[in-house]
């Protein structure tokens, strides 16, 4: 049985993104979920819209129900910070990161709000998330990224040294979450078995 999915947008994003990647997952068979995340433009830090995804999960999902995460660019950082820190090891069987700046893109500078500086190279937000990204590999983690993305610049910025990576050529990074080569991964990365058990923050020794 599929577990459900939680899809997250981007920057100056709403659910409505997703308009083509929700029907295409429904068709074959999973039960898909998403929220806008507020305000979408940066003018909240990042860990106060991965706290609207703690409580949006507390609510759609009981307590004991697994699910996968799929993150679209800003998307995945708040992702990240709700596994890493909110306590999502605990929930999430597969996590999904699509053009997501892990590492920081040139184009957060043009915004002075506290979301943009937090996506900048080497941000002390992403530095901090990166200090332990090891806690990733306790559940099955993709990134999907392409070469040819000019919002994440450097594109290689959604590389991660933990899980797998899986290098897509399409040529816009809007399209990412569009493309049927886009769709098709992201589904056969959502059906793939899980690699190892997965480990509770008290297994896995993180206080």
């Amino acid at each position: 049985m599929r577990n459900p999915v939680l899809l997250l947008h981007g920057i100056d994003d709403t659910a409505e993104l997703f308009s083509t990647m929700t029907p295409f997952l429904q068709q074959w068979g999973w039960s898909v979920h998403s929220l806008d995340l507020y305000p979408n433009n940066g003018d909240a830090g990042l860990e106060e819209l991965a706290q609207q995804v703690a409580d949006y999960v507390a609510q759609a999902f009981p307590p004991d129900q697994p699910f996968d995460l799929v993150g679209f660019s800003m998307g995945g950082i708040v992702g990240r910070y709700y596994v890493q820190r909110l306590g999502g090891l605990d929930r999430i069987h597969r996590f999904v990161t699509i053009s997501s700046p892990h590492n920081g893109t040139w184009a957060a500078y043009v915004r002075p709000n506290k979301g943009g500086s937090q996506m900048r190279i080497n941000s002390p937000f992403l530095t901090d998330l990166n200090r332990d990204v090891h806690r990733l590999e306790q559940i099955n983690f993709t990134s999907i990224w392409t070469p040819l993305d000019l919002i994440i610049l450097p594109a290689t910025s959604s590389r991660l040294p933990v899980g797998r990576e899986v290098q897509l050529w399409v040529p816009a990074h809007s399209w990412m979450v569009r493309s049927l080569q886009s769709l098709t991964t992201v589904a056969m990365v959502l059906s793939e078995p899980l690699r190892k058990p997965q480990l509770t923050n008290s297994t896995a020794g993180v206080v």
